[in-house]
């Protein structure tokens, strides 16, 4: 095998072992585990965004199962414009990042 051809399934292989560790979870699927108690309500994951930027407002969120644990993003515009992505522990509530976008 040359390196050309070793080169091309190594990266193939990273880049499906990155896929496998973070995954959309779609609408009926992020109802389930709501439902279930798994994770915490949606109400209840805004409102421990919207409380680190009073007056914001939710842009997008999503729902994803990352590294075996299940992510809560958030995207939101505070009173002055700037936006805002973060991620919180889905299960917890707690906030895993809460960073400026660029």
């Amino acid at each position: 095998m040359n390196r050309l051809t070793a080169f091309f399934i190594a990266t193939l292989m990273a880049l499906g072992a990155s896929l496998a560790y973070a995954r959309d979870l779609g609408p009926a699927e992020s109802r389930k585990l709501r439902d279930a108690g798994t994770i915490q309500s949606f109400e209840k994951l805004n409102a421990a965004a919207l409380a680190r930027h009073p007056g914001a407002t939710l842009t997008d969120t999503e729902l994803e199962k990352k590294y075996g644990k299940f992510i809560y993003q958030v995207e939101l515009r505070d009173t002055q414009g700037i936006e805002w992505d973060m991620e919180l522990d889905a299960v917890t509530g707690k906030v895993l990042k809460n960073h400026q976008d660029t």
